[in-house]
């Protein structure tokens, strides 16, 4: 028969690869590092019996995923593309179409803002072509834009 050390690493092992290779939600990697615990444990006891094995395994298993969910902090940087980030609030550009409450109008940048040198602007107050204006907010696909006194 096989031995129980031996069946709780290739376990561990297969459970970590699957972890790498196709999942990527670090979920299952803290079931195969408990597998892989169990699997040193029954090495130097070997005469452990299995209901002792599958509870150290569940605790284990399910103690760590419980304190890695807690700790852990997803820095969620992926936004649909185009979306904004927050770099481009505080910018400055220069308005090439006029803008006011009631007319959109354009703003271009020296270097580009997400992608694009120039961007339609709303403000809430007459800015006029040339004038120098700072972006305040990302409303969609436009920028809310001050006048540069």
């Amino acid at each position: 028969m096989i031995e129980a050390t031996w069946v709780w690493a290739v376990l561990g092992i297969v459970l970590i690869a699957v972890e790498i290779l196709a999942i990527g939600t670090l979920y299952v990697l803290w079931f195969g590092i408990a597998a892989i615990c169990l699997a040193i444990a029954t090495w130097f006891f070997p005469d452990t019996p299995y209901a002792i094995q599958f509870i150290a395994f569940a605790i284990l298993s399910l103690g760590s995923l419980a304190i890695w969910r807690r700790y852990y902090k997803r820095n969620d940087t992926s936004s649909p593309v185009g979306q904004s980030q927050g770099e481009e609030i505080g910018r400055v550009g220069t308005v090439v179409e006029a803008t006011s409450p009631t007319q959109n109008g354009l703003i271009r940048f020296t270097q580009g803002l997400m992608g694009s040198r120039e961007w339609m602007a709303v403000s809430d107050e007459v800015i006029e072509i040339n004038s120098q204006a700072k972006v305040i907010a990302v409303e969609g696909n436009a920028l809310r834009i001050t006048k540069i006194s």
